[in-house]
């Protein structure tokens, strides 16, 4: 399929779109609820790092709109909406995991949906600079080698990236509805020792309130790390309402940072875990406004029956692998590996093999393949 496989068997199509600037302000008396937007903080990797390629500048859907968050940024105005073309943090930071999240996210749900991001990070930095309480103790003690880190917060943030975020997200609520917060940070200061967990946990508690958000309604999204991080993968254990996006594959430039390639599969990967949740919360909607592809009806279709089963429509007849992984990546249960003739099928387990919680599923039928993230006993 052109441009990989998404969630459900979805392939993008590329429509060139100019890059158009604008303020929402007037767009709608009151806010849109099918305005999705996402706040996302942290360092370089979300920020976006090596650079954005040519492919990317090209084949953004207008539905996928950035706000601009920082100030005196080469020409970009803070405050106002524009068609999500790459870099989308700062004019000279690249492509990030928000860029292929937003994409996939448009190109998966019904054309009414449109999707906003809002990307406030900082490159090196602690996850102090994000705790409203700390970041002026913070800034004010960088050694001489971190103090870029202080410039940026000023020049670009005003001094307080976590008040900018929630400032933007203010501003946001305007025209839309925030239905998420994005978040990858953990190369500097990672360590139970400085309290990485708890200082996180602190943040996104803030962002709910400051906000007035409902933590049970705003999922928080964290992505591993290139060299995977415990700390980050049990981020769930501490935060109600959070899921972690496996770095499983991924290739890096360095030791820190993704390759292009990769950012592209990262922001799909986030966008796979936001998906159950928001067609969960679109049920009701006529699945013909859903949209669909050629390619759709010769792909592998995977759906969850309740609390013990998984089922699967086979195009034709297959040699069938179907294995259920956590979501940081390790496999748990092969739950079908068997010839399975064309139709549905369903396979059966107990809560010893699968336990209620949210997995991806991955499934092998001859040439074709397919991935799901599920809810399992979430229905």
């Amino acid at each position: 399929m052109k441009n990989g496989v998404f969630n459900w068997g979805r392939t993008v199509t590329l429509v060139t779109v100019a890059v158009a600037s604008f303020s929402m302000k007037g767009y709608s008396q009151d806010p849109d609820p099918d305005f999705h937007i996402y706040l996302a903080f942290g360092q370089s990797n979300m920020e976006g790092f090596p650079g954005v390629e040519n492919q990317d500048k090209t084949g953004v859907d207008p539905r996928f709109k950035v706000l601009y968050a920082a100030d005196a940024d080469g020409g970009r105005t803070k405050g106002t909406w524009a068609t999500a073309v790459p870099p989308l943090c700062r004019s000279n930071t690249g492509l990030c995991p928000c860029d292929y999240f937003g994409r996939t996210l448009v190109d998966s749900l019904p054309d009414r949906i449109k999707i906003g991001v809002i990307n406030v990070s900082v490159a090196g930095t602690k996850i102090e600079l994000f705790d409203k309480d700390k970041y002026q103790g913070y800034l004010g003690g960088l050694p001489s080698n971190d103090k870029y880190i202080n410039d940026i917060s000023t020049k670009s943030y005003g001094g307080n990236p976590y008040g900018r975020l929630v400032e933007m997200g203010k501003l946001a609520q305007k025209d839309g509805v925030i239905k998420g917060i994005l978040f990858h940070q953990g190369e500097s200061g990672a360590m139970p020792s400085n309290k990485w967990t708890d200082i996180v946990k602190k943040i996104y508690g803030d962002l709910i309130k400051d906000l007035s958000l409902e933590a049970d309604k705003v999922p928080f999204i964290a992505g591993d790390l290139l060299s995977s991080s415990k700390m980050v993968k049990d981020l769930p254990l501490s935060i109600q309402n959070c899921f972690v996006a496996s770095s499983q594959g991924l290739q890096g430039r360095d030791q820190w940072h993704f390759t292009a390639v990769s950012y592209r599969e990262f922001g799909k990967r986030y966008a796979e875990l936001m998906l159950p949740i928001i067609k969960k919360e679109l049920t009701g909607v006529n699945d013909k406004r859903v949209k669909k592809t050629s390619a759709e009806t010769n792909a592998l279709i995977i759906t969850t029956e309740g609390k013990s089963s998984v089922s699967f429509t086979l195009p034709q007849s297959a040699q069938v692998s179907l294995k259920a992984y956590t979501l940081a990546g390790k496999e748990i249960a092969l739950l079908a590996g068997a010839e399975y003739s064309a139709g549905k099928h369903t396979v059966r387990f107990t809560a010893n093999t699968l336990p209620e919680g949210v997995f991806v599923l991955k499934m092998n039928a001859g040439s074709l393949s397919a991935t799901r993230t599920v809810m399992i006993g979430a229905n």
